[in-house]
């Protein structure tokens, strides 16, 4: 008994529809990847080279109504921008916020910087920098 194969020859007939449709799917998906990973490639570009300022928070004091703290920002030779920095009381409420110039053509900065505050603020968070 012999059985029969349903296969045809791929001699005669060529390539089946399926064979073509997976090349093609395999074509565009390629493509699709490549451009996907070139967009995350510019936005990680964008995001991290082009940050022209930043900084951190040395050391703060806290008293009643305000907040000194030494902030360190380095930046770009002419670039400009401002700090967010924000005090929070002992039971976390924000007390104080706010936004401190830098500019110039120093690229390393140490500065007091004075917050005031609602009520006594226990930290000295640095929000982040960003440039003009």
């Amino acid at each position: 008994m012999t059985t029969v194969s349903t296969r045809l020859p791929e001699d005669r007939y060529g390539r089946s529809s399926d064979e073509r449709a997976d090349r093609t799917l395999k074509i565009v998906g390629s493509a699709l990847g490549a451009v996907l990973l070139a967009l995350v490639g510019w936005f990680a570009y964008h995001y991290v080279g082009q940050n022209e300022i930043s900084g951190q928070v040395i050391t703060f004091e806290a008293s009643q109504d305000t907040v000194k703290a030494h902030l360190e920002v380095r930046k770009d030779a002419d670039a400009t921008g401002y700090c967010t920095l924000r005090s929070q009381a002992a039971d976390g409420t924000e007390v104080g916020r706010a936004d401190f110039r830098f500019g110039g053509h120093a690229t390393e900065i140490d500065k007091v910087v004075t917050l005031r505050t609602t009520a006594p603020g226990t930290t000295a968070e640095l929000l982040g920098c960003h440039a003009d």
